[in-house]
């Protein structure tokens, strides 16, 4: 497929993460634009002028915002190494799962790092409920897209061994554990190792930095 390829995006963003890793897998060439979340750039701010966020794939000069819509775009623009399901079932319920990761889970964990007292408590229990459904989801399975490779699901699950526990060391809660996630957690140890995957995992001590701020900022907002 001709055309330039650019990713806006930061280093410490789960979302720019997976679209990495999705460029990689399909052996695209891409030209990487480092951004600044917290002091916005004009060139991300053209290309997103809606939610004014990373990342932004830009491809032969047409921008693309929001991480699963881009993993879908590169894995429909690019044939090797098919992401998604080629059965339309399974690729409807990837695409299930992959949104309820994000609206749950992800929003869940989020909440229960700043949250306080008794709303802390309902929000871990929430986010605890959520992670079951991918307990359950991955169990007997090596990879959440199948025995042999990871695919769209995988990549929009990888925020879990990237930062789960660094958002769990900022919030002082413990969400998923060895006890209740075994089949969750060994999916995480089995993505990381996957060499590809392990190039591209920002410095531990910049992401809990990060998070740290973005924390911090949401229980300034709470009170």
């Amino acid at each position: 497929m001709a055309g330039a390829v650019k990713l806006i995006g930061s280093y410490t963003s789960l979302f720019c993460t997976r679209v990495e890793w999705a460029l990689k897998l399909k052996g695209v060439q891409y030209e990487y634009v480092e951004d600044d979340v917290f002091n916005k750039s004009p060139l991300l701010l053209k290309h997103n002028p809606v939610h004014k966020k990373v990342p932004v794939l830009v491809h032969d000069d047409k921008p693309i915002p929001e991480s699963l819509v881009i993993l879908q775009y590169i894995d429909e623009t690019w044939n090797d190494n098919n992401l998604l399901p080629q059965d339309s079932y399974e690729r409807a319920m990837a695409h299930f799962w992959a949104k309820f990761t994000e609206e749950k889970c992800l929003m869940e964990t989020f909440t229960a790092a700043y949250k306080e007292g008794e709303e802390k408590e309902r929000a871990i229990e929430s986010a605890q409920e959520s992670f079951a459904f991918l307990e359950k989801l991955i169990q007997g399975k090596k990879f959440f897209s199948g025995d042999d490779k990871i695919g769209y699901l995988d990549l929009a699950m990888g925020w879990i061994p990237l930062c789960l526990d660094i958002i769990e060391e900022v919030g002082d809660m413990k969400l998923v554990d060895a006890e209740k996630f075994p089949s969750l957690l060994e999916w995480a140890q089995n993505f990381t190792e996957i060499p590809l995957i392990k190039e591209r995992l920002p410095p531990r001590d910049a992401l809990f930095d990060y998070f740290h701020k973005i924390v911090g900022l949401n229980r300034s907002k709470n009170h």
